[in-house]
């Protein structure tokens, strides 16, 4: 029996607005042999989502009872939701010989580093904080009132940064793909994010 290649997990995080999942949906078409792992959540769908393809939309007492019986990789709460990772699904996908990526937040990210020590680690910052708030209020699928506390809650998100191996800008949304390319294949050492060059983003977004 021939023996699968080994696969990789990674994490991508980023702020509301950033365009980490229109960034995922464009790596996953470019590339079949990449897989995504579906989350679970406790919030409402909006209207232009399919339970088991954006999420998998559950109810907060069946959440809590994955959460007992340790059905989540990781899990964390996000506003006022709940959004965790099936330890099944993961461990399945991977096992069929896909690299996986995990879209999830940072609170996600630290226990999924602590869980799977291996795992690649990427985030996505804007190119600003002006093109934050207008992806935001270009999307419309949010209220006034949740995108200013989205706006709010952005700089608390980034000033995480630091614990990720990877920083990607998406200024250039087809520049930003092929960096994030370039790290699946392995080939992602210039954009660590210890790199000199993004302190001037940095002081400006964290400011």
């Amino acid at each position: 029996m021939s023996k699968l290649p080994a696969t990789h997990l990674f994490v991508l995080s980023a702020p509301s607005g950033a365009g980490k999942t229109s960034l995922v949906r464009a790596l996953l078409a470019a590339d079949p042999t990449l897989a995504v792992s579906v989350s679970h959540t406790t919030r409402a769908p909006r209207p232009n989502e399919r339970n088991g393809r954006e999420y998998h939309f559950t109810t907060a007492a069946d959440f809590a009872e994955l959460v007992l019986a340790g059905g989540f990789l990781e899990h964390a709460q996000v506003f006022d939701n709940h959004y965790g990772t099936g330890r099944e699904q993961l461990e399945a996908q991977l096992a069929a010989g896909h690299d996986v990526i995990l879209e999830i937040d940072w609170q996600g990210a630290r226990q999924v580093r602590h869980a799977r020590p291996g795992t690649q680690t990427v985030f996505i910052l804007p190119p600003s904080l002006a093109a934050l708030r207008e992806r935001l209020h270009t999307r419309a699928t949010d209220s006034t009132e949740v995108i200013a506390r989205r706006l709010a809650d952005a700089q608390s998100d980034m000033a995480h940064w630091h614990e990720f191996d990877y920083v990607v800008v998406n200024d250039d949304f087809a520049v930003a793909l092929a960096q994030l390319q370039q790290i699946i294949a392995g080939d992602g050492e210039a954009l660590r994010a210890d790199r000199p060059a993004l302190q001037p983003l940095l002081a400006n977004l964290l400011a």
